[in-house]
Order: structure tokens, then sequence, then C-alpha cells
């Protein structure tokens, strides 16, 4: 994991990540949000989003992806004029 001058942090990829996916570190902390895929496919590394305040204690460790990635879930929502009616026919 390397911190590049933007701000992002720039991983060098062992698997195959989507993005949107969360990455964490060995206790599960979640430490960054995958943004964008770059690099040869060969050796692809992925640029991410710090989701926490010291990112600088990651650099240099390894990194998980989680596999429950908010970016792969579903999320169901309502609309809100949709009502179930029923109406009796004489």
């Amino acid at each position: 994991m390397h911190l590049a001058a933007s701000g992002r942090v720039i991983i060098q990829l062992s698997g195959k990540l989507v993005e949107g996916q969360i990455l964490c570190d060995e206790t599960g902390t979640k430490v960054a949000k995958v943004m964008e895929l770059i690099g040869p496919i060969k050796r692809p590394f992925a640029s991410a989003t710090s989701l926490t305040n010291n990112i600088r204690k990651y650099i240099g460790k390894s990194v998980f992806a989680m596999d429950d990635s908010p970016a792969n879930t579903q999320k169901f929502r309502r609309r809100k004029n949709e009502h179930i009616t029923t109406t009796e026919l004489s």
C-alpha cells in the first residue's frame, strides 16, 4: 500500500476486485474503498480513498477485500406511491 500525493491509496492487487469494494486490515477494520482499477492487466493496481483518519498507519501493510462489499449488494427501496389496494366488484 502506498500513499499518493493526491491523498489516494495505491494498492497492488493479487486477486480480482471491483470498483466500490471495501478493503480492510487483518483485524477487519475498514481501511479504504476502491475507486478505480489502473495499470496493466497482468499486474493491476487499485486507486482507493481512505476510510480512516490515520491511513499512514497502514502504509506498507497488507489489506484484504471484504466479501460482502456494499458495492455488491442491492438495497430494497419501497416506492413512495406504492400501495396495495383492493376493490370489491358487485
